[in-house]
């Protein structure tokens, strides 16, 4: 396994891997790898040839009353991971050479991008789009791959790639989750042992919902209910929002339709630490 940490090395790397004829696979990631990290890595290794890692904590995703100074970062510990899971290359840029100075050049998907979890996290979709984009630029891949876990995310950058034509496919990997259900996330680590206990919630509300969808139910706001009431019986769990939204467009869904693929998604604070996690169920 090779580590990279210079921007046009990483490119020119890349630029002679397609010459050869290989395809590259990319896996986008911020650090404090877990097991739903190296199964991307896993998927991307099915598809490709060559695959390459990344690893870079991006200031331009996280608002000013974000955790980006505590975020879990510990780097040996992510290539060692990376490496045991046979990757070829990690890619770990310098924030400064990601970001040079009077940087002043964003992607965005407007009407995207201010709704759901964006609605908490203003300007964090036009952060990942744009260092998205850039990481694509950098390693230059057939496939990228990215968890189902953060679910608008894989939507806008799916749209990002077919609006300004990137020659690359998108890959959508399952949620890994703990034995209780939890959705692997780097996350994970801030909560307390009560906390971690309540957390489990996110998966039983969504458990709920689907279960009421094959029962007969189409009312939305009946199954946004039902999901809310079980979430507030746990003490320190505060709602942030439940959405169930058309997969294809993200709009909204009063009632649900038949032939739909339906996205029930949600966010949960358990002190400090903000968690997500969704399902897509076929109507």
């Amino acid at each position: 396994m090779t580590i990279f940490t210079s921007l046009p090395e990483m490119q020119q790397l890349a630029e002679r891997i397609r010459q050869q004829g290989k395809r590259i696979g990319v896996v986008p990631t911020m650090g404090a790898l877990h097991a739903g990290h190296l199964s991307l890595i896993q998927h991307a290794q099915e598809k490709t040839d060559i695959v390459i890692t990344t690893i870079f904590v991006n200031p331009k995703q996280f608002g000013p009353t974000e955790d980006f100074e505590k975020y879990p970062r510990d780097i040996d510990r992510d290539v060692k991971m990376i490496e045991e899971c046979g990757c070829d290359i990690v890619f770990i840029p310098k924030k400064g050479e990601m970001y040079p100075e009077q940087f002043a050049t964003f992607v965005g998907t407007e009407s995207y991008e201010n709704i759901l979890e964006g609605k908490s996290r203003p300007s964090h979709f036009r952060g990942v789009t744009t260092v998205v984009a850039k990481l694509l630029h950098i390693t230059k891949p057939h496939v990228a791959v990215f968890g189902q876990k953060d679910a608008q995310q894989v939507f806008i950058v799916r749209k990002m790639v077919r609006d300004l034509n990137f020659d690359v496919q998108i890959i959508t990997a399952p949620i890994i989750r703990e034995s209780d259900g939890l959705a692997m996330s780097s996350r994970n680590v801030y909560l307390s042992s009560e906390e971690r206990k309540e957390a489990c919630v996110l998966f039983q509300s969504l458990q709920r919902a689907e279960k009421l969808i094959t029962e007969g139910e189409r009312v939305s706001s009946n199954i946004i209910f039902s999901m809310k009431n079980l979430v507030e019986e746990k003490p320190n769990a505060r709602l942030d929002y439940i959405s169930i939204a058309d997969w294809s467009t993200l709009e909204e869904m009063e009632t649900i339709r038949a032939g739909k693929e339906i996205l029930i998604s949600l966010a949960v604070r358990f002190g400090n630490t903000r968690l997500i996690d969704n399902t897509v169920v076929n109507v």
